[in-house]
């Protein structure tokens, strides 16, 4: 029901928000999930927005928790990019995504990394590991002059764009559609289409969903392996 309304919301680069929220799930603090999902939303909203709030300390301990959340990304990431996990299943789908492709513009590897971080937050959601509604809940319990602080506190004078891609973001509600497994293929070539003008045909987009549903069944035994792997990690820093 989400995605005649939201197709429009495919052409930004969503693409791993629902595994970084899972790390913090149980966290009731709102404006430290949005740190976790944040550089990814800033990302989406203008890739020109550059800031590096890390090592800053403010007065107003909601903003700290916005910092605390972006280093939580940030630790994820490093940790989620630098695996074995990573590194064999991106070099895996790429390789089964090639005959899929044959004739495209779009680089092989760009499309493995992104595909297994859409496959990934597809498995979450649909082995009930998170709830999307919380996600969003979260989301809508963070007021928007605390949000403003952090921006401008990290060096953002104009956070126009953002909020209105946040705004947008939040009422679209498009993460529930990463339950949809057909609807990888279509994200992906929306996703692409942001650096290629015509990634894919309809025989692409036909192709690569059956490789992505055959991988998708593939990982789902397990998949869960990266995040106890990253958790261990995390319990160091």
């Amino acid at each position: 029901m989400y995605i005649e309304q939201n197709r429009v919301f495919c052409n930004t680069t969503f693409m791993n928000f629902l595994s970084h929220y899972y790390f913090d799930r149980h966290v009731n603090n709102c404006y430290h999930i949005l740190g976790t999902v944040l550089p990814d939303l800033l990302k989406n909203a203008d890739k020109s927005i550059i800031i590096h709030p890390e090592k800053l300390q403010h007065t107003d301990h909601n903003v700290n928790s916005i910092i605390a959340g972006w280093n939580k990304h940030l630790a994820v990431d490093r940790y989620f990019h630098s695996s074995d996990f990573f590194l064999h299943h991106s070099h895996e789908l790429k390789k089964q995504l090639l005959p899929a492709m044959e004739g495209s513009p779009v680089k092989p590897f760009f499309l493995g990394h992104i595909a297994l971080e859409l496959i990934i937050d597809n498995l979450l959601l649909t082995t009930g590991k998170i709830e999307v509604d919380d996600f969003y809940k979260h989301l809508s319990g963070c007021e928007t002059t605390v949000i403003g602080e952090f921006l401008s506190f990290s060096g953002l004078k104009d956070s126009t764009r953002f909020f209105k891609f946040y705004e947008d973001f939040k009422r679209s509600q498009y993460l529930h559609t990463y339950a949809e497994t057909h609807q990888i293929a279509y994200a992906l070539k929306r996703i692409c289409m942001r650096i290629w003008q015509n990634p894919f045909t309809p025989q692409h987009e036909a192709q690569m969903n059956d490789v992505l549903g055959n991988y998708r069944d593939h990982l789902l035994p397990d998949f869960m392996s990266i995040f106890e792997e990253i958790e261990n990690k995390l319990i160091d820093i």
